[in-house]
């Protein structure tokens, strides 16, 4: 984890809703770092857009606190409404004043007599200078998003936060508009926090990574740190593909299908999860080999090789390999492990 100054600090955050008889936040812990780009990542129902909402003000915590720097916006007794919270927000929908054109729904909310000179720079910023006249629906959907980021830049919040912003958007823009908004933060040196159900676009624009589940923060790190070492089967789920098997530690290893693969720091008898990413699996043409690959397909950057035991037809594991590959449907194969794709966790 980063050593950079924490500007925003998430403790024991709680939010329960009466009617639906659950807890959306469940003592949630989070920071986020100065210059940071931290990623929220989490199944439906987990908790991420109320902890986005709870940071914004837009939702009283039943438990816990929310602090900017030595300030509380949130916490027993507490609750600083959101207009006077230095927060920037860019929404899913962009949320564009559309009576009003770039340069004013930029400039909206700022005061003094720079309000439009302001709101122009930002514009400039992200490229959308010529179109400061244009109104929303003169607009295509990548550059109404530039324009909600320029907005929620403009102020100089402390936070900037981002609410699934590229959901809407087809898969060749919503690279391009990930990659320009992530240098657009980079270049304003912000903080900001972005939710996303989509592993992949939370790996691509984090510099933190947080996975939420069941109202929690379960793991925190570097987007490498996090899909490498994951700290349950559940945080390895969400970051991907993986293979879970249950073992019990016998001798300082864990035994897989595979074989038995190392497991320090666990007592023999105990109970684990071995985490596979696909990435582990090598496999072999062997005429003795104890597998089968029953399918092969392209994933587009790579091959899927689908394959089983000799003696059954269940289960069925995948590996992930580079194009070309010797291997068909029906070969017999021998399967080795990279240990660097393999994790131990408790059950």
């Amino acid at each position: 984890m980063s050593q950079t100054q924490t500007v925003l600090s998430v403790r024991g955050a709680q939010r329960r809703y009466v009617k639906k008889g659950q807890a959306a936040l469940a003592s949630a812990d989070l920071d986020l770092h100065a210059g940071r780009i931290t990623a929220l990542l989490g199944p439906s129902g987990s908790g991420k857009s109320t902890l986005l909402r709870a940071i914004a003000g837009l939702e009283r915590l039943d438990g816990g606190e929310i602090r900017l720097g030595d300030t509380v916006w949130s916490g027993t007794g507490t609750h600083v409404p959101p207009e006077t919270r230095r927060v920037g927000m860019v929404f899913q929908d962009y949320a564009l004043f559309p009576h009003l054109d770039a340069l004013s729904n930029v400039a909206f909310g700022l005061k003094g007599q720079d309000a439009k000179a302001i709101a122009q720079t930002q514009l400039e910023a992200a490229e959308l200078g010529h179109k400061a006249r244009a109104y929303p629906h003169e607009l295509s959907g990548g550059e109404q998003q530039r324009v909600a980021l320029a907005r929620a830049l403009a102020p100089s919040p402390a936070i900037i936060l981002l609410d699934e912003p590229f959901s809407g958007l087809d898969r060749r823009l919503r690279h391009e508009l990930r990659e320009r908004t992530v240098q657009t933060l980079k270049a304003a040196g912000a903080t900001a926090m972005i939710v996303t159900h989509d592993a992949e676009e939370a790996m691509a624009v984090a510099d933190e990574l947080a996975l939420m589940d069941g109202g929690r923060v379960i793991q925190t790190g570097s987007p490498e740190e996090v899909w490498m070492r994951p700290v349950s089967a559940m945080a390895a789920r969400l970051l991907g593909d993986v293979e879970i098997f249950e073992s019990t530690i016998d001798n300082g290893r864990a035994d897989t299908p595979f074989g038995a693969v190392n497991a320090a720091g666990f007592e023999d008898g105990e109970t684990v999860h071995v985490l596979i990413r696909p990435q582990a699996f090598s496999l072999s043409l062997a005429e003795d080999g104890a597998f089968t690959v029953t399918r092969r397909r392209s994933a587009g950057t790579h091959l899927v090789l689908e394959f089983a035991p000799v003696a059954g037809d269940t289960p069925h594991w995948h590996a992930h390999t580079a194009f070309p590959s010797p291997l068909h449907e029906g070969d017999r194969v021998s399967v080795e492990l990279d240990p660097a794709y393999v994790t131990v966790v408790k059950r």
